[in-house]
């Protein structure tokens, strides 16, 4: 719900934690504002949008008294998901003030334009990366194409023998070059046999420098985690992200220009 019933735009207010714990009671939800920020903040990490995430607040429809309850109820709850978007906490405490506007929404790093028959460079993954971490809609976007045409490549991947922690570094990182080549050649790639993962990394038509660099430094990054994979399971992961990223080129036409540079 984005507009209240004369047309305006819906106020995105948090009235504090009271206001918003009776509007769910009154709606019939069995969480309170606390359990509510845990929901909406769990979808958010995962990706999902406020119109997937507000929902789970509920068994079935939210019993809804009045336009006026409608309206209080969805501004508080959007509200609440534009202090996640800001990656701010909203006050939830006992000394919360009876209201707080949310922050400023910010303003999502569009997507870079397409390289198209170029080479990627460095500041080009940059803004594709930060375009990702901005935009959570075009992030779950491209995560359901990901899914969907890649599906051979997660099922080998699965089959790798990995821990969890390096089974999530692997998983993640190979979506993320899909991502960017993706953006980079919309709709271009085709999908990739599985055993593509079993296989060395074929000579010709190399990856952009740019974006073996960034397999790199997202392992380097992935070493220093709390939950590290293990220094060889990590060896493993690096083999199996590079012959994925070699894949993964190919099936987006391939790259026989790596010097040529693109802003």
């Amino acid at each position: 719900m984005s507009q209240d019933d004369q047309g305006g735009r819906l106020p995105r207010r948090f009235m504090g934690p009271d206001a918003l714990t009776d509007l769910l009671a009154i709606a019939g939800s069995r969480f309170d504002a606390d359990g509510a920020w845990v929901v909406l903040s769990t979808a958010h990490r995962e990706g999902r949008t406020a119109g997937e995430a507000i929902p789970a607040l509920f068994d079935g429809e939210p019993r809804i008294s009045s336009p006026d309850h409608a309206r209080l109820l969805y501004g508080n709850l959007l509200a609440l998901w534009d202090f996640l978007e800001a990656g701010l906490t909203p006050p939830l405490g006992p000394d919360a003030g009876e209201t707080a506007a949310p922050p400023p929404r910010p303003r999502a790093t569009p997507a870079p334009e397409p390289f198209g028959e170029a080479t990627p460079d460095a500041p080009w993954i940059e803004r594709a990366w930060q375009h990702l971490e901005d935009d959570a809609k075009s992030r779950t976007r491209l995560q359901h194409i990901f899914e969907n045409r890649q599906d051979p490549l997660l099922e080998a991947l699965d089959a790798a023998g990995l821990s969890d922690p390096g089974y999530a570094v692997a998983r993640f990182l190979v979506f993320e070059l899909f991502a960017f080549l993706e953006l980079g050649r919309p709709g271009q790639g085709r999908t990739v046999d599985g055993r593509a993962l079993e296989r060395p990394v074929p000579e010709g038509s190399p990856p952009p420098p740019a974006l073996k660099a960034y397999v790199e430094e997202s392992l380097l990054e992935a070493a220093d985690e709390d939950e590290a994979p293990s220094e060889a399971e990590l060896a493993q992961v690096r083999e199996l992200s590079h012959r994925a990223l070699s894949a993964l080129c190919i099936a987006y036409g391939g790259f026989s220009q790596p010097s040529e540079r693109t802003s």
